[in-house]
């Protein structure tokens, strides 16, 4: 070849080298000295040619890959076998590090001997992070999925056979990973299952569609049965080629259970409100023809005695039938309780005299002690006066002939929430008591205590449960209190947290004729302008502005009608409204007037105890009729007229 060639040759060499921007290219002498460099190598190690040339390559390794021998291992592998590619920590000038991927190749002369090396090496830093951060994530998934205890996760091969294994897998089938990888999945369908191939079609379903769910029956390692939800899902690498399956499953036996027991607990709820119904209709004429009877006049003992034994029987099964149709409504949540002012005294007396007659019967010493204290609450009285005639007829039924049976009202301790002390009513007796292994389950349904072989109290073990129910309906508890032993009794505590006495009607002083209306607005304006409204329509009226003033006035003024804004800032319309109902006896009827006009805000109102809902600006017509309905204008003439 001629020189001019060989030269141009030379240059063009030197001219790729040079423009090889991400590569750093050194030239290392048999010793490993650093004979010539690129202008990549210089701005990769951050000096100039002559901080490289005449270096040794070890310059720029960090002191501990020497130390390692890492460099001195690769040459030795290039000398021998003309290359070594290697991936390790390098030093810049400065001493900072950078990841580099390095590669040594020997140079052989013209007669074989090795007259050095080229080196070439990329800084590989970001790769390497993304890696690691790569590395770090697949590691936290690995950590995960083998720590999840819940769901068995594991990976099959493209034919179903398990190749990865996880604890919650161990836990739920009872394989540990050595005795399973390797199986085919379908070891964990029932026999039956197996053999009509549902295994294989579940993996034709995942790979069709690339996920497959699905719930039954499946096998644990010791032969039981779980029901269990099951997930699979096709896996595709990069390249798109399927690699297998993914399968979580996940057991729902105690779901399943629940889910199964709430079913059957609605079907009886609905059995039970059913069999009420229909109980109560061949009741009726029976009721009827009992009345019947009463009013005829006979001289036959045995027809008055036969009357009296279906009269009461009739009322006893009236009773239960009773009891039926509130368990089914509390249950079933269609129970409405009214939330009003109670003076338990009076609920206390009325439950008395309703079991009078039964304790007489059966000649028992029946007391009542409700002189002692005078709580009130917030409820239903006629509920209240079910609770605590349900526990009295209880006790009555169990207590023996001559017997005692006792119901007194007291207080209990302060509540933390009010600062009122609870209120507490007490029903004692002297019969056979609770025994041990029934006092935990004496209040859940269909339950009674032991009875002779006769039966001879009877009941259907309804009337405790409603009594537990309604009292927790009412933000109370009721407990019970027995020995076991027979002639010691029982006693049953009901708990109901207190409410402040009620401010009595009549506070103040109006002529029968006046009807005075409350204006409840925050707005002063739209406050006066309704007011002279409705005096000009003939009623007298106040004005307040806001919604605890409107409180204060409701129970000072006692209007007859309150029309009330719903969007107060202090306190809305609708919290106006239910503390009146809790907190006053006999509260105003309240009107809304309001700018919130939807079917659904009306909905509100009601719920909150309002009688009527106007929006903004009012109908005066409509507000007549209303206020006409509900009172009698005073004759108001020389208002009306202004003379």
């Amino acid at each position: 070849m001629p020189l001019s060639e060989a030269t141009l040759a030379d240059a063009d060499f030197r001219l790729m080298v040079e423009a090889l921007h991400d590569h750093a290219v050194l030239l290392l002498d048999p010793a490993g000295d650093i004979v010539e460099g690129n202008r990549a190598a210089q701005r990769l190690y951050g000096c100039e040619r002559d901080g490289i040339v005449g270096q040794h390559c070890s310059r720029f390794h960090p002191p501990e890959a020497i130390k390692e021998g890492l460099l001195d291992k690769a040459l030795q592998q290039a000398r021998e076998s003309g290359r070594a590619h290697v991936e390790s920590w390098l030093s810049r000038h400065d001493a900072t590090r950078f990841w580099g991927e390095t590669t040594f190749t020997r140079l052989d002369g013209p007669d074989g001997t090795a007259r050095g090396f080229a080196q070439i090496t990329r800084d590989v830093t970001e790769r390497r992070q993304q890696d690691e951060l790569l590395r770090a994530s697949e590691e936290r998934f690995r950590l995960v999925v083998e720590g999840v205890k819940d769901y068995a996760i594991f990976m099959l091969d493209p034919e179903g056979h398990i190749v990865s294994w996880n604890l919650g897998a161990q836990h739920n089938k009872g394989y540990t990973a050595d005795e399973i990888i390797g199986q085919h999945f379908s070891k964990f369908y029932p026999p039956e299952v197996a053999a009509r191939g549902w295994p294989a079609e579940e993996l034709r379903n995942a790979l069709r569609d690339g996920r497959f769910e699905d719930e039954g029956w499946r096998v644990r390692k010791d032969g039981s049965r779980f029901w269990a939800s099951v997930v699979i899902t096709a896996v595709y690498d990069r390249a798109g080629r399927h690699r297998g399956f993914a399968k979580v499953t996940r057991d729902l036996t105690e779901r399943r259970r629940i889910t199964a027991l709430e079913d059957e607990g609605r079907r009886m709820t609905t059995f039970l409100a059913m069999l009420g119904h229909e109980l109560r209709n061949p009741l009726a004429p029976i009721s009827n023809a009992v009345e019947l009877l009463k009013r005829e006049q006979t001289e036959s003992r045995v027809l008055r005695m036969t009357r009296d034994i279906i009269d009461r029987q009739l009322k006893q099964m009236t009773r239960l039938i009773d009891d039926l149709l509130d368990v089914g409504r509390i249950t079933s949540g269609k129970i409405q309780l009214e939330a009003k002012p109670v003076r338990l005294r009076d609920a206390v007396l009325d439950a008395a005299d309703a079991v009078r007659a039964l304790a007489a019967q059966k000649e028992q010493r029946f007391e009542v002690q409700a002189d002692a204290a005078d709580p009130w609450i917030t409820g239903d009285r006629a509920r209240i006066v079910q609770v605590v005639s349900n526990l009295l007829h209880n006790a009555c039924k169990f207590t023996p002939v001559g017997g005692q049976v006792s119901v007194s009202l007291g207080l209990g301790a302060a509540n933390a929430d009010t600062g009122l002390h609870d209120a507490e009513i007490t029903v004692r007796d002297s019969g056979m008591g609770v025994q041990p292994q029934d006092m935990q389950r004496i209040f859940d349904l269909f339950v009674q205590g032991e009875q002779d072989v006769a039966r001879s109290s009877g009941g259907l073990g309804l009337g405790l449960s409603l009594v537990q129910q309604l009292v927790a309906l009412h933000g109370g508890r009721v407990s019970v209190f027995s020995s076991g032993r027979p002639g010691e009794g029982s006693e049953f505590v009901v708990q109901l947290p207190a409410a402040a006495v009620p401010q009595p009607g009549g506070a103040t002083a109006r002529s029968a004729g006046d009807s005075l209306v409350l204006v409840v607005d925050d707005n002063k304006d739209a406050a006066e302008t309704l007011s002279l409204l409705v005096q000009a329509l003939g009623y007298d009226t106040r004005v307040v502005h806001g919604g605890v003033a409107a409180l204060e006035a409701a129970k000072e003024l006692r209007p007859d009608v309150m029309l009330i804004d719903i969007g107060m800032p202090d306190l809305d319309g609708h919290a106006v409204v239910r503390r009146l109902r809790a907190e006053v006896v006999d509260p105003p009827l309240a009107i809304a007037v309001t700018g919130y006009g939807q079917a659904s805000d009306r909905e509100t109102s009601y719920e909150a105890g309002f009688h009527s809902h106007l929006t903004k600006p009012v109908d005066v017509d409509r507000l007549a009729d209303i206020l006409a309905h509900l009172l009698r204008p005073v004759v108001a003439t020389d208002r009306a007229t202004g003379s």
